[in-house]
């Protein structure tokens, strides 16, 4: 069984107890032995990265966007090989998986060039003689700490900019899915920067993501998870002074009306709704549907869930694969007898699946899951389910559909299917989401955009693309008398 080090300071750092990486598609397959940080650790890992930050931050931008590159054209020459691991540890599916990958390459790069673009401002002041420079430093130590559904993707679009802008940064990566995380700091130590601005320390997040937290050498924290534990977060750092960007989920709606292209309609609500299992927090589990195209609607969309393989994730021709643990397994069944007992009708799906096969295998695995005829005030439509579960909303017209896709404590992606440029310039401006998606699925973005919702979905500057130097660095305004 190999066994997986922390990374502090450069080097790979054993720790006092490891845990077991299982692959969801099969549960006799386990992937490795991973660190379980402590206290310490993550002590011996801000201290790592508080001692790199002078020289890191004030390196030449040439430097640090020769890594970046580096790191981006090693994780696109391996993708096949690390998509193959991250399918095989969180058990997304391969095309997905590869694709994930691909992204993160993109990710990096983008940030290389990120390094050269970082612009001020030169103003003239009030007072006469006197000049005005508006320039930007990166923050510190930054603790980022990574959700499993995304274990590829999420840490890169975290660490890329933290590093372009000159910061040192402690990666806490999720407890289900640390292999991801371990292989993307590899990749990054072996790019030639120096010892300590990168760190790795794995473990549980009450224990390693508390510690990083409440460090007083931490200046930073990006948070992507739960709302309770974003919240949590939130919270001390607001307590502590220190800078705080927390991305928490979602209940996105997916409005189809009456004028939608039919198939187009029913195949972007599946996608949003299961591919990805329904892990993503962009994921439309609320399909919200004008009354004259709900009958043909409904038969299509079961028709197309239906079709949907469920199995193992890096098997050829499989749509959907496993949950990624037991306790999701669980919890998701668990709001299917919910939506039962609240009198929403089960139209497909529902149950765990079978997927054993002559070696033996056995996963967690579920049947996509639909409900029809559910009500806005059901908990299958207020409460993120985080699987492959979603229920459709009967309403009347475009108005009363606005209505109850806003009506949410959350505000990440909203969609709407449609061939009225009427309602879509109107849906736009006033869905109370952080993105729209017009005929077009609520899950999947691009990489060199905002990401980032409103309401209980995110809190603090947004992620990605050139508005995440608003978190990663710090405005300094300097006055000149020549």
């Amino acid at each position: 069984m190999l066994r997986y080090d922390n990374f502090i300071h450069g080097e790979r750092s054993p720790a006092a107890a490891y845990a077991a990486n299982t692959n969801p598609s099969d549960l006799s397959d386990v992937i490795g032995e991973y660190a379980q940080g402590d206290t310490g650790d993550v002590n011996a890992a801000v201290f790592a990265a508080k001692t790199a930050f002078p020289a890191w931050s004030t390196s030449g931008v040439q430097a640090r966007h020769d890594a970046l590159e580096k790191i981006a054209a090693e994780i696109h020459a391996r993708k096949e090989a690390l998509g193959n691991l991250l399918a095989r540890e969180e058990g997304k599916t391969l095309p997905e998986a590869i694709g994930e990958v691909t992204r993160a390459g993109h990710i990096f790069k983008f940030f290389a060039g990120e390094c050269l673009r970082l612009a001020g401002e030169m103003l003239p002041s009030v007072r006469p003689g006197v000049g005005v420079e508006v320039s930007r430093e990166p923050v510190g130590v930054v603790g980022l700490i990574t959700p499993w559904n995304f274990p590829m993707a999420i840490p890169a679009w975290k660490i890329a900019p933290a590093l372009a802008f000159g910061n040192c940064v402690v990666l806490k990566p999720a407890e289900l899915a640390p292999g991801c995380a371990w292989a993307l700091a590899d990749i990054i130590l072996r790019s030639g920067i120096p010892a300590g601005v990168f760190n790795l320390v794995m473990g549980q997040g009450r224990l390693v993501g508390e510690a990083l937290t409440r460090h007083p050498d931490v200046a930073a924290i990006s948070f992507t998870g739960s709302v309770g534990v974003g919240r949590g977060i939130s919270a001390v750092c607001a307590q502590l002074g220190k800078k705080i960007q927390v991305e928490m989920g979602g209940k996105n709606p997916q409005v189809v009306l009456d004028d939608a292209d039919l198939g187009q309609a029913v195949e972007l609500c599946a996608q949003s709704a299961f591919y990805s299992t329904g892990q993503r927090c962009t994921a439309s589990s609320r399909l919200i549907v004008t009354d004259r195209i709900y009958p043909a609607f409904i038969a299509a969309l079961q028709a197309r869930v239906q079709k949907i393989k469920v199995g193992d994730a890096r098997a050829i021709g499989t749509d959907m694969g496993p949950v990624v643990s037991q306790s999701q397994l669980e919890q998701d069944l668990e709001y299917v007898d919910i939506g039962r007992s609240e009198g929403a009708a089960l139209a497909v799906g529902g149950h765990p699946v079978d997927c054993h096969t002559g070696s033996g295998k056995k996963g967690y695995f579920m049947a996509p899951t639909l409900f029809v005829d559910s009500l806005p005030s059901m908990r299958v439509n207020c409460e993120e389910i985080f699987g492959p579960v979603a229920s459709v909303i009967r309403v009347k017209d475009y108005e009363e559909a606005l209505q109850v896709a806003n009506d949410t404590p959350f505000g990440l992606s909203a969609g709407i299917a449609t061939a009225s440029l009427k309602h879509v310039m109107h849906f736009k401006r006033h869905a109370q989401a952080g993105m729209v998606m017009v005929n077009l699925p609520t899950a999947g973005v691009d990489y060199h955009v905002p990401f980032g919702g409103r309401k209980a979905s995110s809190y603090g500057p947004r992620e990605q693309g050139s508005h995440a130097q608003e978190f990663f660095t710090t405005v300094k305004t300097t006055y000149i008398h020549a």
